[in-house]
């Protein structure tokens, strides 16, 4: 009988325990094929080889330290004499019911049970300590020291993480035994009230008891040490970083702290040897009397007394470190500032010297263009374009600033009764196509141009798509199968539809029993097991959202939160840029810190790309995904990031280098928007180097605003293509302007650089303090009083249509300022936006025209006629000339120039044909 009550509980705990793990081992086996399918299984068994190792280490440590203190508690309780205690109770009551068998064994079991699932949480806490293992093991150098202790700030990111893991790893350890030996003693019986109502402890339990406080205080001592070091993200101080109260009162109390707790440890060793608890007690209510006077109120005090009467003094060189340090924190100090006086003298010439500008002014806003896609574009209902994207081309010649949207499939907007799992999982498995259209042309119905439209795809530009479909991408959201019995629809034709079937390097071999045996387990569909559809060359495709797909990959990286879409080589690319952060980098302040950026922040709500109190960031790598296959590649960007360093010892098949990066691939990347954001928002303070200066606020600034539907928000950075001031040529820039705080007039613009060799240079362009010019909301507010203007959209407002002013855009021309803002009609009851009217604005004169050259014109008069042509043997030279420096730009990556000489040439040729 009692064999079989064993077998029994031998069964249930082995069925309980199959049951706890099979789900994670499946997950873990799921997701190991995945990772050999993409080609990174390295990365991921690197990554699953040390959390395994932290955990087993962890649980091994824990289980031996729990179980052997509890062991000592029972073992030294077993000395003592036995006492009316909650224990014994227990154990009575056990044997009364007539399990008496139970009665030794029970406790030992509950106490082998309590140790077990506490080295297990304990296990299961530590496995996410892994990166912060590998960083140690793999630190490098950022050959920069901080201004306090001399240390490398490597020490501080990649060190002094893993030290404090440490210190609270045992701690833990150290106070869960302390825990379970009093709860243990209380059971028993062990603490009980001796007189004065003072607690009594035998001798043995004293020396337990005693000894685990010591090593907990030597704990504590080794925590203040530490803590010297992450005075230097404090926030108590006029910035962020150490300040005076720190570094003159808080550190020297850390010292002391340290001292006293090393004091106290002794003192607990040396209580062993004296009677009673009274010296341990007063040891302990010392301690923290000491440490609320040294750690509170003795820098309070300084701060009080000797800091805040004289602040700026006392604090001035903290400052100083503040400002360099977020400087270099954010990369700033790479900003090249220039004077910027903007003259009122732009003539007709200087806007035909910059025609490939004015052809490249954005006059479709995003917001509106996307809606204007989904209405022609969409086609079927189970297509759906996620947002526009913004890039550029050289198309027949011409360098051209384009907007994009990739037709995804959505099938969450299929008819419920078509929702069947086969429709679902087999036949509507991708996307199809993009639309493109150019940024300032408009048909006669205030449309935009598509240069790539329909289904399947047709192009009016030298620019074809020869792969449509879209298997990975920005909704792909729910896993499917290809290489079944079936075929998969691919995009409509008709009455019918055309089908296909997956030809690409996506999906992972599922079709073997035990493979599918263990989705259907991992999937929760038991559909996958026993369906028909499948043959031995199925594939099944998952993590095909791309902020999914390369965070599995990479999720130590930060991602931008925008994937866009290119097409290179007649192929569709989605590009997302990654980042490398810290919170660790001494004295920088954070991004969402708001002792200082708060009251600016918040007005201009940015939503930077990661959540959380970072401080230091590159755009260190840049992913290409193909929306077709799938594949991924990692490119380095920033060779010097010391943290892409080190993940590049730790990971070294996963990132390639700078070298791999073809001419088409370079030629799409750009100046990441969010990156530009955060370092955008930094600047509005810290271009005040002068500590003085920044201590009085006396030059901060703010981003400007605009009105968009009648609502007033935060102005948004913007690309576009124009010729810097001094430059030799147009190109792809981002662009954002910045007004003084609680002032409308613009006081900069900064600009930051996409191609060629220029890529990653950041420009500030100062105007004179002493000028006036123009912000957005001032020259909103002047559209507002125009007259003509203002009547026009009241009227169109009263006849039924919304009024859409689109994105106000500041364009720098030579030495002066053109201001432009589309409009925007669309009825009450569509969703179908219509180019109507475009605003320009230059110094006193405020023009609204059907067309931005009709407004140009009415400002600047009409455009000379061109030139004679030149003598056909001086054309034939020029065309010798001009194909050599096409071939020049093109061997320096300068894609713009190469392409204004393509388009020269080409007209150049043309000229000598007819």
């Amino acid at each position: 009988m009692k064999s079989r009550q064993n077998l029994t509980l031998i069964l249930l705990l082995t069925t309980f325990v199959l049951l706890a793990v099979s789900s994670p081992l499946v997950h873990l086996l799921v997701e190991a094929w995945w990772f050999e399918s993409v080609g990174f299984e390295d990365a991921f068994w690197t990554r699953i080889r040390w959390q395994i190792l932290i955990g087993a280490v962890t649980f091994i440590v824990y289980g031996l330290f729990l179980g052997g203190n509890a062991l000592l508690a029972m073992n030294l309780s077993k000395t003592l004499p036995k006492v009316n205690s909650v224990w014994n109770r227990s154990l009575n009551a056990l044997e009364y019911q007539g399990l008496g068998n139970y009665a030794d064994k029970l406790p030992k079991y509950a106490i082998a049970l309590a140790v077990i699932l506490a080295s297990v949480a304990a296990a299961v806490a530590s496995v996410a300590s892994w990166e912060t293992v590998l960083k140690f093991l793999q630190a490098s150098s950022f050959g920069r020291s901080d201004p306090i202790f001399q240390r490398d700030i490597g020490f501080y990111v990649f060190r002094l993480p893993f030290y404090e893991g440490i210190q609270r790893w045992f701690l833990v350890l150290l106070g869960a035994g302390f825990v379970g030996a009093v709860v243990l003693y209380n059971l028993k019986g062990m603490l009980f009230r001796g007189k004065n109502w003072q607690y009594a402890l035998a001798r043995p339990i004293k020396t337990h008891l005693s000894l685990l406080l010591a090593a907990i205080a030597l704990l504590l001592a080794l925590g203040f040490w530490l803590g010297r070091y992450k005075l230097l993200y404090s926030g108590d101080g006029a910035v962020f970083g150490a300040g005076y109260a720190d570094v003159h009162a808080r550190l020297q109390a850390y010292w002391l702290m340290m001292f006293v707790t090393f004091a106290l440890a002794i003192l607990l060793i040396v209580s062993l040897w004296r009677r009673g608890l009274s010296l341990p007690i007063y040891g302990i209510i010392a301690y923290f009397v000491i440490f609320t006077l040294v750690d509170g109120a003795y820098p309070w005090l300084q701060q009080q007394l000797v800091v805040e009467p004289n602040e700026l003094a006392k604090e001035e060189p903290y400052i100083a470190y503040n400002i360099e340090a977020t400087r270099q924190a954010y990369d700033l100090n790479r900003i090249q500032t220039q004077n910027y006086s903007p003259q009122a003298n732009l003539t007709r010439q200087d806007l035909q010297a910059n025609q490939s500008t004015l052809d490249n002014i954005r006059l479709w806003d995003y917001r509106p263009l996307l809606s204007t896609y989904r209405q022609l574009q969409e086609i079927r209902l189970y297509y759906h374009f996620k947002d526009v994207d913004i890039d550029r081309y050289t198309l027949d010649g011409d360098y051209r600033q384009v907007m994009l949207s990739a037709r995804e499939l959505a099938y969450r907007q299929v008819p419920t009764r078509a929702k069947t799992w086969v429709n679902q999982r087999l036949k509507y498995t991708h996307g199809y196509g993009l639309a493109m259209s150019p940024v300032n042309t408009v048909t006669p119905n205030g449309l935009p141009e598509l240069f790539i439209k329909n289904i399947p795809p047709t192009s009016t530009v030298d620019l074809k798509l020869t792969e449509p479909a879209i298997y990975y991408g920005e909704e792909t959201d729910s896993y499917i199968f290809t290489r079944t019995r079936t075929e998969e629809f691919d995009y409509p034709q008709g009455d019918e539809n055309a089908l296909t079937r997956y030809d690409g390097k996506g999906g992972v071999p599922m079709g073997s029993p035990g493979r599918r045996l263990a989705y259907a387990y991992d999937f929760g569909n038991l559909k996958i097991l026993i369906s028909n559809y499948f043959n031995q060359t199925s594939h099944i495709h998952y993590h095909r959202l791309i902020a999914d797909r390369v965070k599995q990959v990479a999720p130590f990286l930060k991602f931008d939160r925008d994937p866009y879409i290119t097409v290179i080589d007649g192929k569709l690319e989605w590009i997302i840029d990654a980042y490398t952060t810290s919170d660790r980098y001494p004295y920088s302040e954070p991004v969402t810190h708001n002792n200082l950026l708060g009251a600016i922040a918040q007005e201009e709500d940015i939503q930077p790309i990661t959540a959380g109190d970072i401080n230091y960031i590159r755009n260190a790598v840049k992913v290409v995904i193909d929306a077709y296959n799938g594949t991924m590649r990692f490119y380095v960007v920033d060779e010097q990031d010391p943290i892409l360093q080190t993940y590049r010892k730790i990971f070294p098949d996963l990132f390639e280098p700078s070298e791999a990066i073809s001419p088409e691939i370079r030629a799409h990347f750009r100046y990441p928007l969010d990156l530009f954001k955060i370092q955008a928002k930094m600047y509005l303070a810290y271009h005040m180097e002068n500590p003085d200066v920044f201590y009085n606020r006396e030059d901060l600034w703010r981003f400007p605003l605009e009105i968009y539907e009648g609502t007033q928000q935060v102005k948004d950075p913007y690309y576009m293509i124009m010729r810097l001031p001094q430059a030799e040529s147009e190109e792809f820039v981002l662009i954002s302007p910045f007004t003084p705080v609680n002032k409308d007039n613009t006081i900069a613009w900064m600009a930051a650089r996409s191609d060629g060799e220029n890529y990653g240079n950041l420009l500030l362009y100062e105007f004179p303090k002493q000028v006036l010019v123009y912000g957005p909301s001032q020259i909103e507010a002047r559209i507002n009083q125009n007259p003509e203007i203002s009547q026009q959209l009241t009227l169109w407002g009263q006849e039924g249509s919304r009024v859409i002013r689109g994105d106000l855009l500041i364009i720098p021309i030579e030495e002066s300022l053109l201001y432009v803002e589309p409009i925007y009609l669309r009825a009450e009851q569509g969703e179908l936006p219509e180019l109507r009217r475009v605003i320009v604005v230059y110094e006193n004169q405020t023009v609204m025209a059907k067309t931005l050259d009709a407004a140009l014109e009415t400002i600047f008069g009409e455009a000379s006629p061109q030139p004679a042509a030149r003598p056909v043997t001086g054309d034939i030279q020029s065309a010798l000339d001009l194909h050599q420096k096409a071939q020049t730009a093109l061997q320096q990556g300068n894609w713009s120039l190469y392409g204004q000489y393509q388009k020269q040439l080409g007209n150049l040729l043309e000229k000598l044909n007819q």
